[in-house]
């Protein structure tokens, strides 16, 4: 059988992306990390990494038995912890992964708290838009806002709050254009939307009814916050979910039109890796997590 701590080796320089980052963050020659992968490879008799000088890439059954010795690494990592009485006190890194609106919203306010209840765990955060691959790149977890049901990735999902979007629309434009008194006047306002393409909102009333409407558009962006910004300063109506504008329909910024009808719903869940999510530390992070979210 093959070395198993050139199995963790080999985790890190993928992990990593490459011999030289992985080298670093373990303090260990890049010479010695790839001569311990070369002979992981010559036990196995298979290449695991192309190497070149310009690029390094894994084949595809290096990515093969990568899934499987990291799974190894984890549960090695969880019967550690075990011993070691983490049950009681999780500990260690646990690395997050979200959108910059969700991360804005919702996960700014919780993960201070989350690493004050547990003091030895590192909360690693990273925000971004792009398609993150929670696996490949080492995350635990994943918040995910979303409005249509997510695609089944292989990857455990618990959904943990269920948010209604609202008709928005700024006390001075209704002033100026009076409000809708049904789903059928939203067609001679003026509409903020997400892009020129879109047909414009599918109302459902609280009876069940569906109606779908299509106002004219006036400003369009695909990002919320800016969408709610340029309702406040009076430019049309929008929709937004209700923990987005709920400030501002306290302070009167804005006001809710057609209030026994929502534009849809928008879904968090938290998705994260099956034997990670084993791990005390993200166990505990999710739970955390999962609890206060819809309190927000």
């Amino acid at each position: 059988m093959a070395n198993l701590n050139d199995f963790m080796l080999f985790v890190h320089v993928v992990d990593h992306g490459g011999f030289a980052p992985a080298a670093r963050a373990l303090s260990v020659p890049k010479s010695t990390l790839s001569k311990r992968v070369a002979e992981l490879e010559k036990a196995l008799g298979v290449r695991l990494i192309n190497r070149t000088s310009r690029r390094f890439s894994v084949t595809e059954t290096g990515e093969d038995f990568y899934r499987h010795a990291a799974a190894m690494l984890i549960e090695a990592e969880a019967a550690e912890s075990v011993v070691k009485g983490r049950l009681a006190e999780p500990s260690g890194t646990v690395r997050i992964t979200a959108s910059v609106p969700t991360t804005q919203l919702s996960l700014a306010p919780l993960l201070p708290q989350l690493a004050v209840a547990y003091p030895k765990i590192r909360v690693v955060m990273h925000a971004t838009d792009r398609f993150v691959d929670l696996i490949h790149e080492g995350f635990d977890i994943a918040v995910r806002d979303h409005f249509a049901p997510l695609p089944d990735s292989g990857l455990v999902q618990r959904r943990v709050a269920s948010e209604t979007i609202w008709l928005v629309a700024s006390p001075a434009y209704l002033d100026r254009r009076s409000a809708p008194e049904n789903p059928q006047d939203l067609e001679h306002h003026d509409g903020l939307l997400t892009s020129l393409a879109s047909a414009g909102w599918v109302l459902e009333h609280a009876d069940g009814r569906i109606v779908g409407v299509s106002p004219k558009p006036r400003f369009v962006a695909d990002e919320s916050h800016v969408l709610r910004e340029a309702a406040v300063a009076g430019l049309g109506i929008t929709a937004s979910p209700g923990k987005l504008c709920r400030n501002e329909i306290a302070s009167g910024a804005l006001v809710r039109i057609l209030p026994e009808w929502i534009a849809g719903r928008v879904t968090t869940t938290i998705l994260m890796p099956h034997r990670r999510g084993q791990l005390p530390s993200v166990r505990a992070a999710v739970d955390f997590i999962a609890a206060r979210l819809g309190d927000i």
